[in-house]
């Protein structure tokens, strides 16, 4: 094995995987800055339903597009990855709660996601391009299991 070849290939991946990232966090977070997410119904619908008497919603979609865009950016900034990958978790740990506190928006029924669902569950794919990116920056393995292997 030629590890020249194999840090070069990795460090393409990883490249790849910022700039999905980026891509994904900045594009949908100028959505919501500027109005036209089609998660904003089922944002605000989580949002009345967790702070909405902390904050007006009119103030906590742009907020959330703002952390967003710059979640995107910080993905781009190798230095940042660990602030990039902290933000990130609380983001996602953020995107799963309709699918247990909104399941009539979510789930047609068992296994089945409605369109929102599916949009939801597609963090997975983001989450694991996220893991991919801070694991090779050097972060600490997350064990499954007892039998995972590093």
């Amino acid at each position: 094995m030629n590890l020249s070849n194999t840090n070069t290939q990795n460090s393409t991946v990883q490249w790849f995987n910022r700039i999905a990232l980026f891509v994904v966090f900045f594009w949908f977070g100028t959505l919501k800055v500027v109005g036209v997410s089609p998660a904003e119904q089922i944002v605000s619908q989580l949002h009345a339903l967790t702070l909405a008497r902390y904050i007006s919603i009119n103030t906590f979609l742009p907020f959330l597009g703002y952390l967003e865009c710059f979640i995107g950016i910080i993905w781009l900034v190798p230095r940042l990855t660990k602030l990039a990958f902290f933000l990130f978790c609380c983001q996602m740990a953020t995107t799963f709660l309709p699918l247990l506190l909104m399941p009539n928006e979510t789930w047609q029924s068992l296994f089945a996601l409605s369109l929102p669902g599916q949009y939801i569950i597609k963090n997975v794919v983001l989450i694991a391009a996220a893991y991919t990116i801070y694991h090779a920056e050097g972060g600490q393995s997350i064990k499954l299991s007892p039998l995972s292997v590093d």
